[in-house]
């Protein structure tokens, strides 16, 4: 009886794992340390901890919790994790980390959407972290990943937003996504389109600072010229 117990608590403490996780991962561009902090959060899910930290995940690695959040990073810039939020049984929102986005690509993996992935990660996401002067956290670059997958914002437009961003001095994702949404208002489409807009943009912003100039000076004429009149007639 007591052998029997021991069979079944082996048993209840399985796993199931995807052998085609095994097999392809490498084709999804991930390597054996990717793969493993990969497992280990599919572990984590099932005990219910759905969004550990990366110090509670290097206890189970043979890496630091700094070298698991920059694979963390890695894992959503490949699109292979996200981060979504959900509410507990207190209405309260949390975090967790979500593996749909790798059994997606898993069980729907083609050559193209491998390369158009890969072009994502070596042109945008780099290029963010050089303007911004530092890595991304992981969620900028869930931000950026809904702006392409959500949103159907191409790579280029989403570079001009930035540019734009940079030009204007204010390089935070929030103004970013706001200049995003403003050309998908207007209907513009190419990088071409982008740029007339932001210039337009810059030189209203100019004129309308020359103008308020202008009227200030006004106001300072004028008042000299109302004092002016009550010393004359005093």
């Amino acid at each position: 009886m007591a052998k029997y117990q021991s069979f079944q608590t082996m048993i209840d403490n399985q796993m199931m794992i995807p052998k085609q996780l095994l097999t392809d991962y490498q084709k999804l561009g991930m390597g054996e340390r990717e793969l493993l902090l990969l497992l280990q959060l599919h572990r984590f899910r099932a005990e219910g901890n759905l969004f550990p930290t990366p110090e509670e995940i290097a206890q189970y690695l043979s890496v630091s919790s700094q070298e698991c959040s920059r694979i963390l990073r890695s894992l959503i810039q490949k699109q292979l994790l996200q981060i979504e939020q959900q509410q507990n049984e207190q209405q309260v929102l949390t975090e967790c980390y979500s593996l749909e986005p790798l059994w997606d690509k898993l069980f729907s993996y083609t050559p193209r959407r491998r390369e158009e992935s890969q072009e994502f990660n070596e042109n945008i996401f780099p290029l963010f972290e050089q303007e911004f002067g530092r890595p991304l956290s992981p969620f900028e670059i869930e931000n950026i990943n809904i702006w392409l997958d959500e949103e159907q914002q191409s790579p280029a437009l989403i570079k001009a937003a930035l540019r734009e961003a940079v030009l204007m001095s204010k390089l935070n994702f929030k103004y970013i996504d706001r200049i995003l949404r403003e050309w998908k208002r207007k209907g513009v489409h190419t990088v071409e389109q982008a740029r007339e807009q932001g210039k337009q943009f810059r030189q209203g912003g100019n004129n309308s600072s020359r103008k308020k100039e202008e009227e200030n000076k006004q106001k300072k004429r004028d008042v000299s010229l109302y004092y002016n009149w009550l010393e004359e007639d005093s």
